[in-house]
């Protein structure tokens, strides 16, 4: 594997997620939102938005895989393809008061957003703190 495929990940899907062990829930549909709200009454929900043409975002992603460390079901983990569903993004932002960025990562809890930040700040982001 060449330095460019090290840093940016060359073992991938269509939707930028594969080779990893994050249980990725794809977030496809408006409708999940409510869902999303519903269950963060009983654990966190992360909604994770990508743009899978961008290497920065690539990048972001690939770092976010390489710390994460959570045991399976602690938190509901979202990913959201931005071009695939810029009508979901464009929701997300709405529902949650929460301006759209690229990348971009969200913690609800209670039907509000605890955390969100965009970009390298993601990776300062501890999921541990907010089980």
């Amino acid at each position: 594997m060449g330095l460019f495929g090290g840093l940016f990940g060359n073992s991938k899907s269509d939707d930028g997620n594969a080779s990893s062990d994050i249980p990725w829930i794809s977030l496809n549909t408006i409708g999940q939102l409510k869902d999303i709200k519903e269950a963060s009454n009983n654990r966190p929900q992360v909604i994770f938005k990508h743009s899978t043409s961008c290497g920065i975002s690539r990048m972001v992603l690939n770092m976010f895989k390489s710390s994460y460390g959570l045991e399976n079901g602690q938190m509901d983990l979202y990913f959201l393809d931005l071009l695939a569903n810029r009508d979901v993004s464009n929701a997300v932002a709405s529902e949650f008061g929460v301006m759209h960025q690229s990348p971009q990562m969200l913690i609800i809890k209670n039907g509000v957003v605890v955390i969100h930040d965009s970009h390298g700040a993601i990776s300062d982001i501890k999921l541990e703190q907010y089980i």
